[in-house]
Parts: structure tokens; C-alpha cells; sequence
């Protein structure tokens, strides 16, 4: 049998996810609720969490995903457990691959549903609260199939990804229809003008 090609909190994470929606979702009672990912491509997440005063006091997952999302999002469900929801929002990826200890390269992508359906909770919070727009960063949806933005695809250049294939690697984008392929690499390409690179 091959070596495992995660580290040991990834393991740990996958084989015991921590927070996850076991129940109906009624069971759970939630005050926010985000969705992301497309599970025409196998990836899919919701995350409920329930807030109070401007903080996470509890929240619960579900996926449709690999061992990388699980872990990614069994992780990122504890460290926002008694986190303001400012602070919350600002959970990249990148953070929670440092705290898993790393992912293979190729699996980076996964960890990306987690800090998406969180986002949208909160955002979905926001706006029951009247709030709406309170901390959304203004961006463009470049892949409608997965929500990804002109944002998301600065951050994968700025991780490296120089082609289409990077960045499917690093997002996931262009995996349901495609036709978000020239608008990406145009991005990519005005990037490497204003970067440098």
C-alpha cells in the first residue's frame, strides 16, 4: 500500500471530521447558511453556523468532497468556533493549509469550499441583520459554475499559477463548463503586468 500523502492532522481531520451536520439541517439551529462548490463537478459544501453578538458560538458542515475538503473544512470549523465574525471572514485557504501542515500541491483547491460557504454564511448573516454587504470585498464573478472571482484568481497568481492549468489546479475553476477559460487567462495575463512576472 502507498505511503499516506497527508500529514497527520489531515489524517486526523479526515478520519474524525470534527463539527459536521450528521442530522437533518433543521436539527441544527442556525441564524446563517452558505452553500458553495457545484456537484456537477463532485465538490459541494453548506455551512451553518449560529451566531451571536458578531460571534461564532457554533457551527456544522456537510460535504460533498475529497479527503483535503474534509479535513480543510473539519479544521476551519474548529478555529472559528468563539471567533468574531470580522475575523472569521478574513480565513483564507493558505491558513488553513499551514495549520493542516500542508496538502499536495494538486489538492490545495479543496481547501478552498470551506472558507467559501463560510464567507457566504456570514454574508447571509449580515444581511438578515441588516448588514448586507458589510464585509464583501468588492469583486467580479469570473466562474459562475463555482463562484470564483477576479479576487480568488489574484491569489492563486500570486501562489504561483501561471496557466490554465494552474489555475484549475489551485481553484477548481473551469472544471463544470469551461467558459470561464478566456476571462481567466486575461486576468492572468494583466496580473503578470502588474506584478511583474
Amino acid at each position: 500500500m502507498p505511503d499516506w500523502l497527508y500529514s497527520d492532522t489531515v489524517k486526523d481531520h479526515f478520519t474524525n471530521p470534527r463539527n459536521v451536520l450528521l442530522d437533518d439541517e433543521a436539527a441544527f439551529d442556525a441564524n446563517a447558511r452558505g452553500q458553495t462548490g457545484n456537484i456537477k463537478c463532485g465538490d459541494q459544501m453548506l455551512m451553518l453556523l449560529k451566531i451571536q453578538d458578531d460571534t461564532i458560538i457554533d457551527v456544522r458542515w456537510k460535504t460533498y468532497g475529497c479527503a483535503s475538503a474534509i479535513a480543510s473544512t473539519s479544521m476551519l470549523s474548529e478555529l472559528i468556533k468563539g471567533m468574531p465574525i470580522a475575523e472569521a471572514y478574513t480565513i483564507r485557504p493558505q491558513d488553513l493549509v499551514e495549520k493542516l501542515g500542508g496538502l499536495p500541491e494538486y489538492k490545495i483547491h479543496c481547501s478552498v469550499l470551506g472558507d467559501k460557504a463560510l464567507r457566504s454564511a456570514i454574508d447571509d448573516y449580515l444581511a438578515k441583520t441588516g448588514r448586507a454587504g458589510l464585509f464583501k470585498e468588492p469583486a467580479t464573478e469570473i466562474c459562475h459554475c463555482l463562484a470564483i472571482t477576479d479576487k480568488d484568481i489574484e491569489e492563486a497568481f500570486k501562489r504561483g499559477a501561471r496557466t490554465w492549468e494552474n489555475l484549475q489546479e489551485a481553484t477548481k475553476m473551469g472544471t463544470v463548463c469551461g467558459k470561464c477559460k478566456d476571462a481567466a487567462m486575461e486576468l492572468i495575463h494583466q496580473l503578470a503586468h502588474l506584478y511583474g512576472n
